[in-house]
């Protein structure tokens, strides 16, 4: 390294001249670190932000054959089948209630016929849940109701309407006594069953889901709190519009 030296200088003002050149390339130095540092905070935030805002893909699955209606299996592991629409309400009656299942619907206008199957064997843990289900699936969610009575019957206490007769709710006759299951809470689990699908479960159940979020009856429309619920999940949107109630809901904080 070279170092010129004034002659006409005092060795004192050659040393004071490089030392002041020296604190000048020091802030310059200080200040390239510090911009670089500020560089790399840039970068990382942006890598965060591409990370977050990156589009979830749907990964397609070979569904099985009730996942086109609401589903979920009670906590003894007995399938429990719900109508989307009044369309598969009636196919629900006419070709998927057997002799050894249980009819459940809650008592309002409007609602998810539920076949619980083999559900003349099933526990009353097991009722109380798919009780819950009914009315979590009914007209009382989009209403925003806490509570709805649900009630329940045998195969062979059902019937279609004949012409002049008058249905009650739920869309067929009901003949006889029924199990009625007062004041049922609409509350619902949302999360990951142990296949990774996702699932919506009665509160009720003793059931696990990974990452599961408990919602009920409330502010946010359909569409935003699957928004929501998606990220909370990491999965995408379309996977709660299927499973979730219809009308508005809120996320209980637990």
């Amino acid at each position: 390294m070279k170092i010129t030296l004034w002659y006409r200088k005092s060795v004192h003002e050659n040393a004071g001249y490089y030392y002041e050149l020296a604190k000048r390339y020091r802030k310059k130095a200080q200040a390239a670190r510090e911009a670089l540092k500020e560089l790399e905070k840039k970068i990382e935030e942006a890598k965060k932000k591409k990370e977050k805002e990156k589009p979830r893909v749907r990964l397609l699955r070979e569904k099985e054959w009730y996942e086109k209606f609401h589903w979920f299996f009670t906590s003894d592991g007995k399938l429990a089948i719900g109508g989307r629409d009044a369309q598969q309400n009636d196919i629900l009656y006419s070709k998927y209630i057997e002799q050894n299942d249980l009819f459940f619907h809650a008592d309002i206008q409007g609602g998810s016929v539920v076949v619980l199957k083999n559900g003349k064997e099933a526990s009353e843990q097991e009722k109380l849940e798919v009780a819950q289900f009914a009315a979590c699936f009914s007209k009382a969610w989009s209403s925003g109701f806490s509570y709805v009575d649900v009630y329940s019957a045998k195969p062979e206490q059902l019937a279609k309407a004949s012409t002049g007769e008058y249905v009650a709710k739920g869309g067929i006759v009901v003949r006889g006594e029924k199990e009625w299951y007062k004041r049922t809470p609409l509350k619902l689990r949302v999360g990951l069953d142990e296949k990774g699908r996702v699932a919506a479960i009665p509160a009720f159940s003793k059931t696990k889901l990974k990452n599961e979020i408990t919602i009920v009856p409330g502010k946010e429309e359909k569409g935003e709190i699957a928004k929501k619920l998606a990220r909370m999940l990491n999965t995408h949107p379309d996977e709660l519009l299927q499973i979730l109630p219809a009308g508005k809901t809120s996320v209980v904080k637990t």
